[in-house]
């Protein structure tokens, strides 16, 4: 009964913090407050051993297939001519990340693949979820990807109204949303998408398949118009959020703690700072595609979704334009990690055949690395 009684109060106390976080709106609350909660009771050894891998890898599915419902053909034609700039920017949004996570894997507590895993700017969840299958840190990574996203998102109203004065006396009417389908056809389409994704995944040597396998396939039908409007059940995606914050918290030691504790005051200037580049390219898209500047900056956010529509929709901003912008720079970013991190890995060999890591030496093996 011990083990029983250990998840269900890691479930109830996990629970009780999210709902507070949810009701004050902080982004993504089911996945800090898990994290958090794992944390406190791996530190008092009162929770469970960890996350099944199977268990991992679905709940990785269900947040791929949610992921990829965010990508509609009436957003992504929203770009029309301008779909090579978007994309463009994309890009130069994940170098700027790189930099600035190789800056950060210089600090003596975290791998260069670590810090570069760390600061992509995009899918915060996505990323922490397939981390430790990347050879990455998944404590270390959820972190300061969760801190990434606060930080943005509590600036955004600030910069939004000192810098851009933007007025919110007017708002834009919300975009169309799509007729969804009835709960039984999503839940048997989300169940077939995570099997065939993963499984398909796996085949062709696809890091993060658990992920990635099922996301692309969802992103596949969306754009095919085959989705027949399919969404995942809330309840699912907060199950999601729970179980990888809970893989990653109840990982924490004492020493690991201690760490990242040391490593937060550079993630931050690093964020500041990727945060103020970004709000550059901004200025340049907005520039190139005749958009306002607060527009520009909305699109090119690196972080906060839920936080930039609201404030598009606020001060009637080019909403539709913006989701989309958003939607492939995160796109990019979940597909380009297993990329970075097989290039990272690569170029930490050859640079130093010693490896710093606060991942326990039992943690499973770096497979990008085979």
């Amino acid at each position: 009964m011990r083990p029983v009684l250990r998840w269900a109060g890691l479930l109830a106390a996990t629970a009780a913090v999210t709902v507070p976080l949810t009701l004050i709106g902080v982004p993504s609350a089911a996945l800090f407050a898990a994290l958090v909660v794992g944390i406190a009771l791996a530190l008092l050894t009162l929770g469970p051993a960890g996350v099944p891998r199977k268990v991992g890898v679905g709940a990785q599915g269900v947040l791929g297939v949610y992921i990829g419902t965010m990508v509609h053909q009436d957003a992504l034609a929203a770009l029309g001519g301008d779909w090579p700039v978007v994309v463009g920017i994309a890009v130069a949004t994940l170098v700027l990340s790189v930099i600035a996570g190789a800056l950060l894997g210089l600090h003596r507590d975290v791998t260069p693949l670590t810090g570069s895993l760390s600061l992509v700017a995009g899918g915060a969840s996505g990323l922490v979820a397939i981390a430790r299958e990347l050879g990455g840190d998944d404590r270390v990574v959820a972190v300061v990807q969760y801190l990434r996203v606060a930080l943005i998102t509590a600036s955004m109203p600030v910069v939004v109204t000192l810098i851009y004065h933007a007025d919110k006396s007017h708002g834009a009417t919300n975009p169309a949303q799509n007729v969804s389908a009835p709960w039984y056809l999503s839940i048997g389409m989300l169940v077939a998408l995570v099997l065939v994704g993963a499984t398909v995944g796996r085949w062709i040597r696809l890091p993060g398949a658990g992920l990635l396998g099922p996301l692309a396939l969802t992103v596949v039908l969306e754009i095919s118009g085959l989705s027949f409007g399919l969404s995942v059940p809330v309840l699912l995606v907060q199950a999601g959020y729970m179980l990888i914050g809970w893989q990653a918290g109840l990982a924490f030691t004492r020493d690991s703690l201690r760490a990242v504790g040391r490593l937060l005051p550079a993630a931050v200037g690093l964020i500041v700072v990727l945060g103020v580049a970004t709000a550059g390219l901004g200025v340049l898209l907005a520039h190139v595609t005749g958009l306002t500047p607060l527009e520009g900056y909305l699109a090119t956010s690196p972080g906060g979704v839920y936080a930039v529509l609201a404030t598009a929709v606020e001060t009637g901003s080019n909403v539709t334009f913006i989701i989309a912008a958003q939607v492939v720079r995160i796109l990019l970013m979940l597909f380009a990690a297993p990329l970075l991190a097989r290039a990272v890995v690569w170029a930490s060999r050859k640079l130093s055949p010693q490896s710093r890591a606060i991942t326990p030496d039992s943690r499973e093996p770096i497979r990008v690395a085979d």
